[in-house]
């Protein structure tokens, strides 16, 4: 229940202003709210109409359950990896991608903290062990990418393991491609005024108040950091071989769609309909650490 949750107010540095946040206080400060869509330089000034989304998210997860027959009928494996800060709208887009597919070919994978046994294994071991066999299209709810941005942002791991991880990461993906696996790397990107209005949304509403935990109100003072991890990250493991795709995510449905579609347009599946997947919104999706600049 809400009563769970830590109340504590923070002071912010937003934009060179002094702000004080307070995640329990059930009014939205309206300088978070006014500021939230166009936070992060958001190509939009308005959300995406429910209407318009939803017949295009039809029209797409269409092409998803095409996508499930031919791997089925070919053996292909996919596997599309979801990153981004807190509240960013991995579970959503992992929703929508996965709704419609069959559950028993869709596997979505969101591991815990490792235990005692993993804590020993080389660190990218419990993930392998998650890939998807032969027909099997397999999304990470996060990933072995943690070890890119919370693990040393909030101190889990020493700096030899994340330089390690560094360096390590575009070998294994080379390994995967190689394989003649699909791998989506997709970070979600959302502004400082958008990241306060969802946590401040979850905190009220009492079916999301289990999303908001004491680890994403310890990071509210630690965006710098983020954006820095964030940053080296796409810059070391944007490879040839398993390239990131950003998206502006700030508007979940736009985020959603494009997502999908670039996932679509990857793959050379039977039945494909290039017109029903309709264009990719180059505001929206971009590649590597160029995009967010």
């Amino acid at each position: 229940m809400a009563e769970d949750v830590e109340s504590r107010a923070v002071e912010l540095d937003i934009r060179g202003k002094k702000r004080v946040f307070d995640v329990d206080d059930p009014v939205l400060p309206a300088w978070i709210d006014e500021k939230a869509l166009e936070s992060g330089d958001f190509p939009y000034k308005k959300k995406l109409k429910e209407e318009e989304y939803l017949e295009d998210l039809e029209k797409l997860q269409v092409e998803l359950v095409k996508v499930q027959f031919w791997l089925q009928a070919t053996g292909k494996r996919v596997m599309a990896v979801f990153e981004g800060r807190d509240a960013a709208g991995k579970g959503g887009a992992i929703s929508a991608s996965s709704g419609k597919m069959n559950p028993r070919l869709a596997r979505v994978v969101a591991l815990a903290k490792p235990n005692d046994r993993e804590l020993g294994q080389w660190y990218f071991q419990r993930y392998i062990a998650q890939f998807p066999t032969a027909g099997e299209f397999v999304l990470f709810d996060r990933s072995w990418y943690n070890r890119a941005g919370v693990e040393p942002v909030m101190g889990f791991c020493t700096p030899k393991q994340y330089e390690d991880f560094l360096e390590q990461a575009p070998l294994l993906e080379k390994v995967i491609a190689h394989e003649g696996i699909y791998l989506f790397k997709f970070y979600l990107d959302i502004g400082r005024e958008m990241q306060l209005k969802r946590f401040h949304d979850r905190r009220h509403d009492p079916l999301k108040v289990w999303k908001l935990s004491s680890m994403d109100i310890a990071a509210l003072t630690k965006w710098g950091d983020y954006s820095d991890k964030r940053d080296r990250m796409l810059k070391a493991t944007h490879t040839d071989a398993a390239p990131w795709t950003v998206i502006r995510a700030n508007d979940k449905r736009r985020a959603r769609l494009n997502l999908i579609r670039h996932m679509l347009k990857t793959m050379d599946y039977d039945g494909k309909d290039e017109k029903a997947i309709g264009e990719l919104d180059e505001k929206i999706i971009g590649w590597g650490p160029g995009f967010l600049k």
